[in-house]
Order: C-alpha cells, then sequence, then structure tokens
C-alpha cells in the first residue's frame, strides 16, 4: 500500500511542478472566503483516485476535492494533492502532496511529496520515517526558549482568529523563534526530520493532518490535540513535538 501511495504521489507531483514552472492559467475558483482550488488541485487529485482505486477499490477515500466515497470503510485514504494551493497560486514554492490512510481509527501509513524540492518523506506504522529514503528522527531540544515552532491558522477559519492570537501570545515570546510555511502537511513534515521543534495548529482538516501525524510519530515524535488527547481527525487541532517540549508547549496553549 505505501507503494502505491508513493507513486501516485509521485504522478501528482509531477502534474503540480510542471504547472508551476509554466505559470499558465490555472483556472482559480472560490470555494469559500480566502479559500481556493485550481485546475491543478483536481487533475493531481483524480490521478491519485484513479491510482488507489486500481489496487484497492474497496477503501474508503477522504479526498479535498471530492466526494467522500465509502468513508466508513476499515481503511480510509486522506488525500489533499496540493497542501498549500495559496503559496502555489503565487508563486511560493512551499506546497506537498499529502496522502494518509488509517484503519479503525489509527493511521497506518503516510506520504508527504515535495515536487520541487523532489523530497519524499514516507512512515509506515512500526517501520520508521524516512526522507529519500534516510531514515528521519526529530529534533532533541528541551526548552520552549530553544525551539523553533511553527503554526498559523487558515484563512477561512477566521471565526478562530481570537483563539489563535491569544495561544501565538503565549508561544511566541516563549520560543527562539517562528515560521508560518502554509502548508500543514510540510510543517507535520519538518517536525519529523527535526527542522522544526514543534508545530501546532486549528481548524484544519483529516487530509491536511492524517499523513503527518504518522511521521512526526514514527520519527519518535509525539501528536495529540493541544490538551494531550489522541489525536481526532475530526477534530483538527494538532501539537506535534518530541516528548520533552510537548508538555511546555500544552502548557502554552491550553
Amino acid at each position: 500500500m505505501l507503494y502505491v501511495a508513493i507513486r501516485a504521489a509521485r504522478k501528482a507531483g509531477d502534474i503540480i511542478a510542471r504547472a508551476y514552472d509554466e505559470r499558465g492559467d490555472l483556472n482559480i475558483e472560490h470555494k469559500a472566503d480566502h479559500d481556493f482550488v485550481t485546475s491543478i488541485d483536481r487533475k493531481a487529485e483524480a490521478v491519485i483516485i484513479r491510482e488507489i482505486r486500481r489496487h484497492y477499490p474497496q477503501d474508503g477515500i477522504v479526498a479535498e476535492e471530492s466526494d467522500a466515497v465509502n468513508a466508513d470503510a476499515d481503511t480510509c485514504w486522506y488525500i489533499d494533492p496540493l497542501d498549500g494551493t495559496t503559496n502555489f497560486i503565487h508563486g511560493y514554492p512551499h506546497f506537498a502532496v499529502s496522502i494518509g490512510a488509517w484503519r479503525d481509527g489509527k493511521p497506518m501509513f503516510g506520504v508527504i511529496y515535495d515536487p520541487l524540492r523532489n523530497e519524499i518523506f514516507e512512515a509506515e506504522n512500526g517501520k520508521g520515517a524516512f526522507l529519500n529514503r534516510r531514515r528521519l528522527r526529530v529534533a532533541r531540544r528541551e526548552k520552549v526558549s530553544q525551539a523553533m515552532f511553527a503554526s498559523g491558522l487558515p484563512p477561512y477559519r477566521r471565526n478562530l482568529m481570537e483563539s489563535f492570537q491569544k495561544k501565538m501570545g503565549a508561544c511566541f515570546p516563549a520560543a527562539d523563534s517562528y515560521r508560518r510555511g502554509g502548508s500543514a502537511a510540510l510543517d507535520l513534515a519538518y517536525v519529523a526530520c527535526g527542522r522544526l521543534d514543534a508545530y501546532w495548529e486549528e481548524g484544519l482538516m483529516p487530509w491536511d493532518i492524517a499523513a503527518g501525524t504518522i511521521l512526526v510519530q514514527e520519527a519518535g515524535g509525539m501528536v495529540t490535540d493541544f490538551a494531550g488527547a489522541s489525536l481526532s481527525l475530526e477534530k483538527g487541532e494538532v501539537l506535534a513535538s518530541n516528548e520533552v517540549l510537548h508538555p511546555q508547549f500544552m502548557e502554552l496553549l491550553t
């Protein structure tokens, strides 16, 4: 299954990379206020779904740009064909393909592919996390004051602005530095490979975090909601870091 996900991610990434280089008509549509989709999102998603359906027609699929199919199946694939669409539209080179599969409410594997950097992050339950076949470990910093963290707020979640500002008000002065990448999938992948020490965000969708969750876990990190409870894809609230920093960020966020 992991091989199928990697192949699907690469095929979708090729479509995205070519479109990014050509900078042609993207046929941008507004799904909601400050929430966009392009023809490239749809093409990439169609390729991924077709690849999965060829091999696992009985599995459920929950994808950002399509209606859910058999979402109550024991095994369900969560697909974000272009996580960071706003970055893509503006020509900002930070976006990724994200594919994760969960079974009975637990992550099985995840693949996050950055087509511009040709970086493919992969993880499978119990088998470790890898970047281009190199094993990953989360960073080992032990103090928030040393940590570089990432966060953000989906622009279509304006109702969470007050909550976000309060949490940023606690974390920003306590940490060493802050980054806003605009791709939840890559933020989680960067925690897994140690480029970031922590990442938190709320208002996310299942396809934003389904793949990145297992990457962080298999790299030796922790992923929970802000209160330390097991991650819920439906709740859309995530805190990812190493085991030492995790309770320190929890205290700041709650």
